[in-house]
Formats: structure tokens, sequence, C-alpha cells
């Protein structure tokens, strides 16, 4: 926690800097605070949520005028969904299917109001659906879950949803395993000490989270594929095949799974003006080269993939900048 607070004081303190050192107050250029909901630190949308925030902020390469952006860490999708509703964030990463559900009021949030406020910015990249595993703890496919000490992830986050769609794909429940509940950091230091046996984690691969624990320990990824993986695709649109590339963790081969896609989303209450201006810094010459130099995630976040599996409306803001730039008709 002590980190994140550090990082987000950095990024104020150096865009008030910028300003004054420009011959600006914060008044003068009418400064804007825009806060970027992302993960748990040791996933894929913190460091990806913090070149972005550093990216769009005055003070990138192609920054917006008078704007600071910041990356906040919290327990994932539904919570950063959560807080763009109640205002204490301007705006935040999650999976499409959380997204949609959210807008919709259908599937996790079935029975609750409707985020129907929820915009899209843009989607940035899949995120692919990683079950890891000790190497001996004897699981082979999702099925052998059975029994197993498995983490399904944090309440809040987008991958316990997830988690709990695979496992019923295969015939099992929560009553099915011995389940925990914890961010991949911690339950990689479960696994790491032989008081787990595999957690669920969705993210842009590599995470670096699992590439700290397969450097040190033996541990598989899990494939998630055959008649029930091709059921659970069918059934729901916002997954799609994916495949993890082998070396992408120390002695794991390529990997058969799913995937859902992270995007970028914010409140129809958001100016115009301010998302459209977002959006141009996002893909302009200059934050596409920060970005793919600075995290893996970073080569797919392109405009070709910003339009992508949009299950919600796009701000207005930034349905303009596409369709300016060709990619939205």
């Amino acid at each position: 926690m002590t980190v994140s607070i550090n990082r987000r004081t950095f990024s104020i303190g150096t865009g008030a800097l910028a300003l004054a050192a420009a011959g600006l107050s914060p008044a003068h250029a009418q400064q804007a605070f825009f806060r970027i909901g992302t993960g748990g630190t040791s996933g894929t949308y913190y460091p990806v949520g913090g070149l972005i925030a550093n990216a769009i902020s005055a003070t990138g390469p192609a920054g917006v005028e008078g704007l600071v952006a910041t990356a906040t860490s919290s327990n994932g999708s539904v919570a950063n969904i959560s807080a763009i509703q109640s205002g204490a964030s301007e705006s935040g990463f999650t999976q499409s299917d959380v997204a949609y559900w959210a807008y919709s009021g259908t599937g996790l949030y079935e029975g609750k109001p409707k985020a129907d406020d929820l915009r899209l910015i843009a989607t940035l990249y899949p995120e692919t659906i990683h079950l890891v595993a000790r190497a001996d703890a004897g699981i082979k496919t999702v099925a052998d879950l059975k029994g197993k000490r498995v983490s399904l992830d944090e309440p809040g986050s987008g991958t316990i949803v997830d988690a709990r769609l695979v496992l019923g794909a295969y015939g099992l429940t929560e009553k099915d395993v011995q389940p925990e509940y914890l961010k991949p950091g911690p339950a990689g230091e479960r696994l790491q000490d032989g008081a787990m046996d595999a957690y669920f984690f969705v993210g842009g691969y590599p995470t670096g989270a699992i590439v700290e624990l397969a450097s040190t320990n033996n541990i598989t990824l899990v494939p998630i594929t055959g008649p029930e993986a091709d059921k659970l695709l069918s059934e729901q649109k916002f997954f799609s095949a994916d495949t993890v590339p082998e070396g992408t963790y120390k002695n794991v081969g390529e990997t058969k799974t799913i995937s859902v896609a992270a995007q970028w989303v914010t409140s129809a209450k958001q100016t115009d003006d301010l998302v459209y201006k977002i959006v141009k810094s996002l893909y302009s010459d200059a934050t596409q080269k920060a970005l793919q130099a600075g995290h893996a995630k970073g080569k797919l976040i392109t405009l070709q993939n910003a339009v992508t599996s949009a299950g919600i409306p796009f701000h207005p803001g930034a349905e303009k900048f596409y369709k300016e730039v060709g990619a939205l008709k």
C-alpha cells in the first residue's frame, strides 16, 4: 500500500512541477485529475495503467494539457466499476464480460441496478485465463481440481467470476474444491509453500507474479480445452480461444486456454472534450512508442484493437475520435 501511495504522490507532484516549470499555475492550466482504477500491484492492470497514466498526463510525450492522470491499485474489474459509479474514480480497467454484465444488469449483476451510464474508452488487449498449478500437484485438466486447494481470487475481481464459469463448464462448483480467495501474489506464496495446489488469474501474459513464481518453482499452466471449453466459448461470447506461447514462463510449454478482453471504461458524466483528448493522446505516435517499450501488452494497445469486443456503448468523446480516424463508421 505504501508503494502505491508513493507512486500516486509522485505522479501528482511531477505533474505540478512540470506545470510550474512551464510558467503555469494549476489554476491557469485548468488542471484536471483523472484516476484509472487498475488491479493488484502484482498483476498486469497496474503496470499498464501506470504507463497509460504517465503517457496521457500533461508531462507525457503527447499528453493532455493540464491533465494529471494516476493509476490506483484496486481489487479489479468489479471494484473499478463500483468506484466509477460512486464517483470515487473517473475511470478504470475491467474485463469485457464484467462490463457487459454491469451495463445490462445480467450475469454477476442479475437483480442489481444496471450501470447504464458505463461507457467504453477503449478495448486494450486480450486477458488470458491462467490456471497455475504446482507441477507435482497432479493437475492435468480442470476436472483434476476436484478436492484440491484452489484460489479463485478476491471477491470483487473479474477473475473470480470467470473461475466459477470455468469450473461450471467442467461440472464443478466451489463446493467441489477447497476454495480460497487470494490475489495472485499471496496465492503464489501459498503455492510455493505447498499450502496451495492451484490458482486462477485472469490477465495479460506475461504477468509479473507468475514470472517470479516460475523463476524459482516448478509450475505448470493447466489447459482449458476440450468439448467443455468449446461449449463455454459458444455460450459466453465474450470469451475467445487463446494460447500462452512456450517460454512465456520458465519451463512452461505452450498452453491452450481462453481469454476475455481488457477494457478501459468511464462514466457518461465525463465530458466529451476530455475523453476525446485522452483517446487522441493514447493513440498518438509518441504514446504508442512509449507503450510498446514499456510493457509486453503495450504492443497490443492499438487502434485496431480499440474498437473490438464493444459490449457497451463507447463514450461520445471516444466515438468521435474513432470516427475521425476511420476506426468506426
